[in-house]
This record gives structure tokens, C-alpha cells and sequence, in this order.
């Protein structure tokens, strides 16, 4: 399970720090970032491309708004807003495939 976290972070830090040369491998933010993904994982359980997607907003948020509170809002707002959009796109494919079964029984 930590792996995902880890995985997700590791993406994530590695993509901003070639978009910020100029902060440390070691950079408090990525202590932050790790503790942000930990508990996200931990208490929402979500799947590593919901943790991706936590981890750059956590990130770019942190760097915009250049504070800790404000940006795990921000995040998590992304996080909701890709949760919403899978749950549409499911209840659409769900139309779809229930619509194509009535035309074939029919």
C-alpha cells in the first residue's frame, strides 16, 4: 500500500524538480508532499493515478499559494473533480452498454 504513496510522490517530485532546478532533491516540500500522499492513501485508499494526480496539484498549489493548508485544499478539490469525472464517464458507458444489450434483444 505505501508503495502507491511512495510511487505517486516519487512521480510527482521528480516531474517538479526538472521544472524547478534551482530546490534541492532534500527540499522540505518533499516531506510535505509525502506526509500530504501518506495520509491520503491511508485514508481514502485511492489508486495511484488519483494519488498522481493529489501529489503535481499538491504541489503546483504549494508553489502558487505558498501554504501547506490552502494547497492540501487545492489538491484535494483536483482529487474530487477526477473522481466526479470517472463517475460520469462509468454512468455514460453504463447508458451506452445498456442501451446496445435492449437493441440487440430487441
Amino acid at each position: 500500500m505505501a508503495s502507491l504513496a511512495e510511487g505517486a510522490c516519487a512521480f510527482a517530485w521528480r516531474n517538479y524538480l526538472l521544472r524547478h532546478s534551482s530546490i534541492s532533491e532534500d527540499d522540505d516540500r518533499r516531506s510535505a508532499l509525502y506526509r500530504y500522499v501518506t495520509n491520503l492513501h491511508q485514508a481514502a485508499g485511492y489508486d495511484f493515478n488519483l494519488l498522481q494526480i493529489a501529489a503535481v496539484a499538491y504541489l503546483r498549489s504549494l508553489d502558487k499559494l505558498h501554504d501547506d493548508r490552502a494547497a492540501k485544499l487545492a489538491a484535494d478539490q483536483a482529487v474530487a473533480l477526477s473522481l466526479s469525472s470517472r463517475t460520469a464517464q462509468a454512468d455514460t458507458q453504463l447508458a451506452a452498454n445498456t442501451t446496445s444489450a435492449k437493441e440487440r434483444t430487441a
